[in-house]
């Protein structure tokens, strides 16, 4: 987690390496390997398999290493010629073998082919580890065990070395750690995709946790997002009406902006000035004076990680994830702001509800005409239903092709399910099969309506709520009638307080306004 300091002076603990992926889908693989070796291609289609197959423990120890985008292109060969070879040498060693023998060997299959993986993903860092993190948290398929040590990956990956950690602070603020910091912890408490986080203590006596970009990832993420075409096509694999230009642009846009950490810290001052005050959503404070393009330097926020809260009683596991749900929704409707990166190692948890929340490098600001969209949406599918001016909606926002041979119950049965948990007044339980089944359903290749669908700009992050938010509401196990909770939220409702964390929320809100 980024907290518990005890005391003033720090302590240090190895970080923890052990990462676990599932066995690849062959095909897939190989295309993704055959497509020239372009990381975000590889990216997409190793997410699909991942969300599909089984998975196994494993253990990672290689560290960050910067690389061009030809040894990114190299590791991914490499990783799809060792898989080829393992499972080659897998199925040779079972044509004479027993049932039980080859059960056996087919297990040992899995785990050697999972290991490569996780290694390939831990060590490439930028946009392959951020589909290894996803791959750890949207599918109710993980064991428990393996959901516990894929978890590294979101908070606990390969570190870099002290001295390159070291080194880009001084690059950036002009003095070494040890300079700057009072005291300073050489060993990281959180290392994932773009940079690793540190704890210190500043010259004035503030506990902080400082983020150090790593050296090269800009180039390796360029690497992974420069071959737009070939992304294109990737792509239109598993949506073949897909108009891929604009997404590629808004997913280069946002990745490239949170290699600027000077526009996360923006980012989140937003959050925080917003969420000042608020009872129980928490935004850590950033020192400027600490922090430029590749180090930032913020509050150093207390509480327990998933892993931890995802074991506390059940009310509290309830309005923690009631929490999580009124952050993003208030953010998304009121403050027009999505923060786009909804995953478990984002969130630190407190008893009562308590949720702070990390990470503002890939947010997404909205303009009303956008959030009116999202409102049209909703009262024509759940409000007020008109499943054909729902139909209109889609085409004119380019969701849908327009005249597309469908019939409209199949359009509206299709998006229904993105709004299956809001959709009745009821108390429900948000489940590990209820969060993987809405995932499925955006890489549902097999559904006729998929053929027509199209993801514009504006959807492209809100999608992380089906993909992210959803598991890990239902890692926690939360239960709630969302649907009240959400017309609380939405403004074309307003609804009064529906729970104690609502009535918590409104007078924060009425204060707000009132300027108190």
């Amino acid at each position: 987690m980024w907290g518990q300091l005890p005391s003033c002076r720090l302590r240090t603990a190895p970080v923890g390496q052990t990462s676990r992926v599932r066995s690849p889908n062959r095909a897939r693989f190989r295309l993704a390997v055959a497509s020239g070796g372009t990381a975000l291609f590889g990216t997409v289609v190793v997410g699909v398999w991942l969300l599909r197959r089984r998975r196994r423990s494993v253990r990672s120890t290689r560290p960050w290493v910067p690389t061009s985008r030809r040894a990114r292109t190299a590791q991914l060969a490499r990783l799809g010629s060792r898989v080829g070879k393992t499972q080659v040498s897998g199925r040779a060693r079972q044509v004479f073998a027993s049932a039980a023998r080859r059960e056996e060997l087919d297990r040992s299959v899995e785990l050697r082919t999972a290991q490569q993986v996780a290694e390939t993903l831990g060590s490439m860092k930028g946009v392959m580890m951020k589909l290894g993190q996803m791959a750890s948290y949207v599918d109710d398929g993980l064991s428990e065990t393996y959901r516990a040590a894929m978890a590294q990956l979101q908070a606990d990956a390969p570190p870099m070395a002290p001295e390159l950690a070291a080194g880009v602070v001084e690059e950036e603020l002009g003095g070494s750690p040890e300079a700057l910091f009072a005291e300073w912890d050489p060993v990281p408490i959180a290392a994932a995709s773009i940079g690793q986080v540190h704890r210190a203590i500043t010259r004035d006596g503030e506990p902080v946790a400082v983020k150090v970009q790593y050296p090269g990832v800009a180039e390796a993420m360029a690497a992974d997002l420069d071959n737009t075409d070939l992304i294109a096509r990737s792509l239109r694999l598993l949506f073949p009406s897909l108009e891929p230009s604009a997404l590629v642009t808004e997913l280069r846009a946002r990745f490239t902006e949170e290699l600027d950490y000077r526009i996360e810290a923006a980012n989140q001052k937003l959050f925080a000035d917003y969420y000042a005050g608020h009872p129980f959503i928490h935004i850590p404070a950033i020192r400027d004076d600490l922090s430029g393009s590749r180090v930032l330097t913020m509050e150093l926020a207390v509480g327990s990680r998933l892993e931890v809260a995802e074991k506390w009683p059940k009310e509290e596991r309830d309005l923690a994830g009631e929490a999580i749900f009124r952050f993003v929704f208030r953010s998304l409707y009121r403050m027009h702001a999505f923060n786009g990166d909804p995953h478990p190692g984002n969130y630190l948890f407190r008893p009562g509800g308590h949720v702070t929340f990390l990470d503002f490098g890939l947010v997404k600001r909205f303009q009303p005409s956008e959030i009116h969209i999202f409102e049209e949406m909703l009262r024509t599918l759940v409000l007020e239903p008109d499943h054909e001016q729902f139909r209109r909606i889609m085409e004119d926002v380019g969701l849908l092709a327009r005249g597309a041979p469908l019939d409209t119950e199949d359009v509206v049965k299709f998006y229904s399910r993105f709004y299956e948990l809001v959709s009745t007044d009821r108390t429900t339980p948000l489940t590990p099969q209820f969060a993987s089944r809405v995932a499925r359903q955006l890489f549902a290749v097999s559904d006729p309506v998929v053929k027509y669908c199209n993801v514009p700009s504006m959807f492209v992050v809100v999608q992380r709520i089906n993909l992210g938010l959803y598991a890990v509401l239902a890692q926690l196990g939360s239960e709630a009638n969302w649907r009240r909770v959400a017309e609380e939220l939405w403004p074309i409702v307003d609804a009064p307080p529906s729970t104690r964390l609502g009535e918590a929320e409104a007078e924060w809100a009425r204060n707000r306004r009132a300027g108190g």
